[in-house]
């Protein structure tokens, strides 16, 4: 595949990173409530059948704060955005069961498992895409590599 150079306006520029900060806006104050109320988080892990249920609220609040955080300021991004795109991918069928849920929460279940569709899209973007020249990747590569793979990407 051939790298190709393809600049971007600063509309483009402001719209990614602003994409980027919403997108990260659903993890990470997600992952400080998961820290605040972490006897509850792992106790509702639990009655999911999730075993190791405080591992997997611990694992759950480093991907959503850790990873989080990365997609924010645009370091390492496009692994931030993949971690966090297998992360949805894993809780989605466990967290969002419609047919399961009491006939008064089944719209809300459904509501959830499509925002996490949507969210996971957004993430396949930003891995796709890079996060744009606004971000600690654009600008540790110079503004000569701001397109396709260098956009953040690995070498």
């Amino acid at each position: 595949m051939m790298n190709t150079y393809t600049p971007t306006t600063p509309a483009q520029d402001t719209l990614t990173l602003l994409g980027r900060a919403l997108m990260a806006w659903l993890f990470i104050p997600a992952g400080w409530a998961k820290i605040a109320g972490f006897a509850g988080t792992a106790g509702y892990i639990a009655s999911k059948g999730v075993p190791m249920p405080e591992v997997a609220a611990a694992l759950a609040i480093a991907a959503e704060l850790g990873l989080g955080l990365l997609l924010l300021i645009g370091w390492k991004a496009r692994w931030a955005a993949l971690g966090l795109a297998v992360f949805v991918g894993v809780i989605t069928p466990t967290n969002t069961r419609p047919p399961s849920a009491a006939e008064a929460q089944q719209m809300m279940q459904k509501q959830a498992f499509w925002k996490n569709l949507a969210a996971l899209g957004g993430l396949l973007f930003v891995v796709a895409f890079g996060p744009g020249r606004l971000s600690i990747d654009g600008r540790s590569r110079g503004n000569e590599a701001v397109g396709n793979a260098a956009y953040g990407g690995a070498r």
